[in-house]
């Protein structure tokens, strides 16, 4: 039997997941149904738009809905405490630096479930962070990205 995939995730990010679940059973479903029904009152189905929108709309939440249970069925919540405090591990903040004298760039390295980049949080299978973990402040690495190879110094891990 295949091992299950399992979501690797901080406590932060299982509630945001857990509020989304609850926000699209409970407040997103109900409006996508009211507006199937209003559909269905226009008539014909066949050239009804809205309708076909609708239905549309409704799949695209149900897929949402079985996601999101699955992830959390599947989450491995992150303790970054029990590791090194100047080690980067999923679930820590990371601050590194080009070099030799670029601009710190500071990351939190999340599960793929959670990250958002605009929000300064990255998955743990990005080529950033796969290159930082596992390294210690002051720490010199090499990152490959596709844009060619990237010399960092981790300044700064919490």
């Amino acid at each position: 039997m295949a091992e299950q995939q399992s979501y690797p995730m901080t406590a932060e990010g299982r509630v945001k997941l857990e509020e989304e679940l609850e926000d699209l059973k409970i407040n997103q479903r109900p409006k996508v149904v009211e507006r199937i029904k209003i559909a269905r009152s226009y008539g014909d189905l066949s050239e009804n738009s809205e309708y076909e929108s609708a239905k549309d709309e409704q799949s695209m939440l149900e897929s949402r809905i079985q996601t999101i249970e699955h992830m959390l069925q599947y989450a491995e919540i992150i303790d970054s405490n029990s590791s090194n405090k100047d080690e980067v591990t999923l679930g820590k903040m990371v601050t590194f630096q080009e070099l030799p004298d670029e601009e710190p760039e500071t990351y939190q390295i999340v599960g793929a479930a959670e990250a958002d980049p605009m929000e300064g949080k990255i998955s743990n299978e990005s080529p950033i962070a796969k290159a930082l973990v596992g390294h210690k402040v002051n720490e010199e690495v090499v990152i490959e990205t596709p844009a060619g190879p990237m010399n960092v110094k981790i300044t700064e891990v919490k």
